[in-house]
């Protein structure tokens, strides 16, 4: 269950984010990082909460996550809420608590939106009437996310950049915000409560080819790991609308297979494409993010990465101290 304490004061020194495209290589750096520094790894993934989601969210194997404890990982089902929002006051808790332990943090992930909240504190968003949802999820099943996406394009042009029309629970979080306030959810994202922590982010990157190259091989291998199989084992025709998770890239389009929308390499397909315009859109938002340090995995090794993030770490402890 989620809980609701809040998390103490400020942290005097800056906690480290491994952050980075899907498929970048941010997993296996994470834990040798989080080995070498002692630290436990707070997941920054907005799927690997939820049970029964293996193979689709890429989670760490239980051979890494028995060398280095994971946080936010298996801890949900699928039909339980879970947004930036209650990700950021969740996280927080985990690293007040780890931090008392005398242990250090790693946070790990690239859910974009969760990663803000994180990093730069919480949206003060007022409670949304239900029914507001209701009918946004009714509009939904009725016509398709594509005329909701339009619509949220025109009403919040800044938070709609970050998604595409296959993102439909943020979609429907924007355009009930939007519908019920009369502003846009990305002014409330500018009026945020300032976060508990500080951050250092690292953000892991390859030239583009050799990324989309990676995705397509990650996404061949979920397939032969029995992807299609987690998929039809976690598909209910009664709540596939209203479980954010089966909206993820890698099951929707499986989803949409599963009820004979299309063949089974077209949905492969899709998943490729759509996963190659996920990764392009992180890119874009850790842009946007001044002081981020870039680690260009192709110019430097998984092994020097991790050298060079180790001696960053170390100087700015010690210039602390």
């Amino acid at each position: 269950m989620i809980e609701s304490s809040s998390p103490p004061g400020a942290s005097t020194s800056k906690i480290p984010v491994l952050a980075g495209p899907t498929a970048v290589g941010k997993t296996a750096l994470s834990v040798r990082l989080a080995v070498k520094l002692g630290a436990e790894i707070v997941s920054a993934d907005s799927r690997q909460i939820f049970r029964g989601m293996d193979i689709g969210t890429a989670k760490p194997s239980p051979e890494e996550r028995a060398r280095a404890k994971h946080h936010l990982i298996d801890e949900l089902d699928l039909h339980e809420p879970y947004s930036a929002g209650i990700f950021a006051r969740m996280a927080e808790q985990r690293i007040s608590r780890i931090l008392q332990r005398g242990r250090r943090v790693l946070v790990a992930g690239g859910s974009t939106l969760y990663l803000h909240a994180l990093l730069h504190g919480l949206a003060d968003i007022p409670r949304i009437p239900a029914d507001v949802r209701r009918r946004l999820n009714e509009q939904l099943i009725r016509d398709g996310s594509e005329p909701l996406y339009r619509e949220l394009c025109h009403v919040d042009p800044e938070f709609a950049a970050t998604l595409d029309e296959t993102k439909t629970q943020r979609i429907i979080r924007g355009l009930e915000v939007s519908r019920a306030t009369g502003q846009p959810i990305s002014s409330f994202f500018r009026r945020s409560t300032p976060p508990s922590y500080r951050y250092r982010l690292f953000v892991l990157n390859r030239p583009r080819s050799q990324l989309y190259a990676r995705i397509d091989r990650r996404v061949d291998a979920m397939m032969n790991d029995g992807l299609l199989e987690e998929v039809r084992a976690l598909f209910d025709p009664e709540v596939v609308e209203t479980a954010a998770g089966l909206h993820t890239i890698g099951y929707r389009e499986l989803v949409q297979h599963l009820r004979g929308e299309m063949d089974l390499p077209r949905a492969v397909e899709l998943v490729k494409r759509n996963s190659r315009r996920y990764a392009k859109r992180q890119l874009t938002w850790f842009r946007k993010y001044p002081g981020a340090e870039w680690i260009d995995l192709q110019v430097t090794d998984e092994e020097a990465a991790l050298r060079m993030i180790l001696s960053r770490i170390q100087e700015a402890a010690e210039s602390e101290n």
